[in-house]
C-alpha cells in the first residue's frame, strides 16, 4: 500500500482510498485493544487475504481484465476531477468491505480451520477493530480534506451527509452476517448470492460518488 501510494497522483481518487486502507491497517499493527489482539494469528491472516482481494481487482482493471461490479464504480470514476476525496475513500471502503470482507473471512476461516463463535475471540478482535475506525475517523478526515473540494465538502456538510449515507462500522457488521449466509450455500444459490450482493455494492458505490 505505501508503494501504491507512492507513485498514484493527487488527482487519482484511487489514491485516497488507498491511503485511508493503509492509515487503517497501520493502527490495526501498532494499536491492538488493551495491548494485544485476543487471536492475532487469525486477526493477520484476514489482513493478508482481505488485502489481496484489493490487490487483485486493481491489478485486474489495470491489466483491462473484468473487475466486479464493486469496484469498476470507482476505477471507471477515478480521474473525475468533481468528485471529493472523501467520496472516492467510502466508494473504495464500500467495495472492500462490501464485496470483499466477507470472501475474505470464508476463505480466511478456511485456510485455518476455524470455526469463529458470535462471542469469541475472533468476532472481538473482528468488533474491536470497528472501534478503532471510530477513533481513527477525526485523523482521516483532516487527511481527506487538504485539497480544495476537500474543505468545500467540510464546509458545507457534505462529509456529514456523506458519512451519515454509509456507515463503514455498520458495513463491516453486515459483511461478517453475509459470511455466516454464504457458508451455508453452495452452487448456484452461492453464486447468486454473491452476483446480487456486487450489484447492489456497485450501485452503492455510484451513489457515494455521485453526492452533490
Amino acid at each position: 500500500m505505501k508503494s501504491i501510494d507512492a507513485v498514484l497522483a493527487n488527482n487519482d481518487g484511487l489514491k485516497w482510498f488507498n491511503r485511508l486502507y493503509l492509515m487503517v491497517t497501520d493502527q490495526v499493527n501498532v494499536r491492538p485493544p488493551g495491548g494485544a489482539w485476543q487471536n492475532p494469528s487469525w486477526l493477520e491472516h484476514l489482513d493478508v487475504v482481505f488485502a489481496r482481494f484489493y490487490f487483485t481487482a486493481l491489478v485486474d482493471f489495470l491489466a483491462r481484465h473484468a473487475v466486479p461490479a464493486a469496484w469498476s464504480a470507482l476505477s471507471e470514476e477515478r480521474f473525475n476531477t468533481g468528485i471529493d476525496r472523501i467520496q472516492f475513500a467510502l466508494a473504495g471502503m464500500n467495495a472492500h468491505i462490501n464485496h470483499d470482507l466477507a470472501l475474505a473471512l470464508l476463505r480466511t476461516n478456511a485456510d485455518l480451520n476455524a470455526v469463529p463463535a458470535q462471542d469469541g475471540p475472533e468476532h472481538r478482535d473482528y468488533e474491536a477493530v470497528n472501534d478503532l475506525l471510530n477513533n481513527l475517523m477525526p485523523s482521516v478526515l483532516t487527511m481527506l480534506a487538504t485539497d480544495a473540494l476537500g474543505l468545500l465538502a467540510q464546509d458545507t456538510g457534505k462529509m456529514g451527509r456523506i458519512l451519515a449515507y454509509w456507515n463503514i462500522c455498520r458495513a463491516r457488521d453486515l459483511a461478517w452476517d453475509f459470511a455466516d449466509h454464504l457458508s451455508n450455500l453452495s452452487g448456484i444459490a452461492y453464486d447468486a448470492a454473491l452476483s446480487m450482493q456486487d450489484t447492489m455494492t456497485g450501485a452503492l458505490g455510484r451513489a457515494i460518488l455521485a453526492q452533490l
